[in-house]
């Protein structure tokens, strides 16, 4: 079903008339982030009225697990106080509620937290705040990572983030490698796909093993997730601390088209009604371990979501909730780790500074 027309499609519309098609990352980052119109800067996208659901609103447990994650890895550490906890893009808040709560488990962890929040969207700001009331903590919210001090042991966060930043789509062909690039549609209203002129400077911007792919073949490159993982794992080279990226992806990199649109927990097209849908595409975990490599980081991983659960003890914390009588465990814990459902299509990666211990869930226990 095609949405009544988005306030953006008429702005998109004539920034092409202006400059000339788009590349998919431009469309993205309009469509997401535009001050007024963009997806996550005005609304609520979460839950079941919203347009899709995320693993901490399934249940409780997954961010409860992951805040004893970070604590663990803490004491590993060498419990440094202060310690900067980060979450980059925080949703509705939910995970780091759950998260702080179960970190009162580990003594000492909760006094150390200085908390930052990363978040553009002005609705998620106040519902992170509200979650966020009765922790005891004072978060601070930033726009953007790097304005998160850099002068501390530092542990970041970041679940279903890396999938919305905004890619580049190539596309090879019988005279090379073109962009896909996002026009006018000539016959009607919308926007429509259109591949740029091939060049042989692009050919420079497709990894290495897809060069000689077949003509057809589609490659993503997702510059601005490259950029955030040099950038997280450089801090955490030089300063200390890991990094916890939970996502849905592949383990190594692979072409293909994997851009896609939500709407109402039903797929549509990435071009129907710019800014009223999540816009996504499959994380590349392989570049992003390959980037951190490079920052002198060691990656841990990626490991599927369900292994990863069942290792910090899943099971057994969905077993207390059930004698406790908390409704609907069976169906959250299948939901969070059946390999049909978000057990294997997600993933998880670590990273942390050199030598220091195997975080939990990627060889050593919780």
């Amino acid at each position: 079903m095609t949405a009544e027309p988005a306030p953006l499609l008429a702005l998109l519309r004539r920034r092409i008339d202006v400059e000339g098609p788009l590349t998919i990352a431009t469309y993205m980052a309009d469509c997401l982030g535009h001050p007024i119109h963009g997806y996550y800067r005005m609304s609520d996208p979460l839950g079941a009225r919203g347009d899709f659901i995320t693993a901490p609103e399934v249940s409780q447990m997954f961010g409860e697990l992951i805040g004893l994650w970070c604590a663990d890895l803490w004491q590993r550490l060498g419990a440094p106080d202060p310690v900067r906890l980060v979450e980059l893009g925080p949703g509705r808040g939910t995970l780091m509620a759950d998260a702080l709560r179960a970190a009162r488990l580990v003594p000492g962890f909760r006094a150390a937290i200085r908390l930052h929040l990363v978040e553009t969207g002005l609705v998620f700001r106040r519902l992170q705040a509200a979650a966020l009331a009765g922790s005891g903590l004072d978060p601070q919210w930033h726009d953007h990572w790097d304005q998160v001090p850099d002068d501390a042991p530092t542990l970041v966060i970041a679940n279903e983030f890396f999938d919305a930043l905004p890619i580049r789509q190539f596309q090879q062909t019988e005279q090379g490698w073109a962009e896909r690039c996002v026009a006018a549609d000539a016959e009607g209203p919308g926007l429509r796909l259109i591949l740029g002129r091939a060049t042989p400077a692009i050919a420079n911007l497709i990894p290495a093993g897809f060069r000689d792919a077949a003509s057809g073949t589609i490659v993503e490159v997702a510059p601005a997730a490259l950029a955030t993982a040099a950038a997280l794992a450089d801090r955490i080279a030089r300063r200390d601390g890991g990094a916890l990226v939970i996502d849905y992806g592949y383990c190594r990199s692979a072409p293909g088209d994997t851009w896609q649109a939500l709407r109402r927990h039903h797929p549509v097209s990435p071009l129907d009604g710019p800014g009223t849908a999540d816009l996504t595409a499959h994380v590349d975990f392989q570049a992003l371990g390959d980037i951190a490599r490079l920052q002198a980081a060691t990656v841990h991983g990626p490991v599927e979501q369900g292994a990863f659960l069942a290792a910090l003890g899943i099971r057994q914390r969905a077993a207390r909730l059930r004698q406790a009588g908390a409704p609907d465990i069976d169906a959250a814990l299948d939901r969070l780790i059946a390999p049909d459902q978000m057990g294997s299509l997600f993933k998880v990666m670590a990273l942390t500074a050199p030598g220091r211990p195997v975080p939990a869930g990627f060889s050593g226990s919780l």
